[in-house]
């Protein structure tokens, strides 16, 4: 069945719920998935992005409240969660970030939240907000967890990426994050060649073990709940579903841990001035 109540095929319905909701920057139209197969360049996920910025806002407003609300004396089940997130992040960074900055720690705390909630839209019903949207809104298409899409990893890795640069040459200076390129691991100036390649391919790697990592474990994740939907009668999927949500909590935290302590560790590395 679809999100419209017709009846589809199984490839039809799988199909369906890996469509984004897309608009067409030359004409600014939503696309349509059911007609076109067409993507270019110029074409945005805005499902995506109002998740991942609607996740971001209620993030920043949830801790905002804390941070305003925040007693001495026996704290309520909210404040408590937040300090325990905050105590477990900061003693991440205070073991694996050894130089100075105030930036790392609350990079690393958004890190963890952000993923952590983008992560967990995949609990949610497949088919509860696409419905919500085909009824309601009109909309064709509806994906709900922005880490299932490789544009939002990316980005996100990417952001990771420049300020990995941005450290890099702030500690050691342009000269030294050339060197860096040239003169390791072989300190000869014959073997420039094969250091830039080495090393060029051990920072690029960087950003691609990011997003790709975070982007797989997610896309499957939500693939299994599909299939699982779209395979199953309706009575009888809770006998996967509710096995499989319940192991997925596990990967949903574990992603959004990986990517926090990468990122720690990249920024680390380019932290260190030898």
């Amino acid at each position: 069945m679809s999100a419209s109540g017709e009846s589809i095929s199984q490839q039809e319905y799988i199909t369906h719920h890996l469509n984004h909701l897309q608009v067409d920057l030359h004409t600014f139209k939503l696309i349509n998935p059911d007609f076109t197969n067409s993507v270019s360049f110029w074409t945005l996920n805005i499902d995506s992005l109002f998740f991942s910025f609607a996740l971001g806002i209620f993030f920043l407003l949830i801790f905002y409240k804390i941070a305003k609300s925040a007693t001495n004396s026996v704290p309520n089940k909210l404040q408590t969660t937040v300090e325990l997130v905050i105590s477990f992040v900061d003693s991440n960074v205070y073991d694996m970030y050894h130089s100075k900055s105030k930036i790392i720690a609350p990079l690393a705390l958004t890190v963890f939240v952000w993923v952590a909630l983008m992560n967990t839209m995949d609990l949610l019903p497949i088919d509860l907000l696409p419905y919500i949207a085909e009824h309601i809104f009109g909309l064709p298409a509806l994906r709900v967890v922005p880490t299932a899409d490789v544009s939002i990893t990316v980005s996100m890795a990417l952001g990771v990426f420049f300020l990995i640069i941005f450290y890099t040459i702030k500690i050691k200076g342009f000269n030294g994050f050339i060197k860096e390129l040239t003169l390791q691991p072989f300190n000869h100036p014959i073997f420039i060649p094969v250091n830039l390649v080495l090393e060029g391919i051990s920072l690029l790697s960087k950003p691609v073990s990011l997003s790709l990592r975070l982007f797989g474990n997610m896309y499957a994740g939500e693939l299994i709940f599909i299939l699982i939907t779209a395979i199953l009668p309706w009575w009888s999927q809770w006998l996967l579903s509710v096995p499989w949500a319940i192991f997925h909590i596990l990967i949903i935290m574990l992603q959004a841990f990986i990517f926090m302590v990468l990122t720690i560790v990249y920024l680390s590395m380019a932290s260190e001035e030898h």
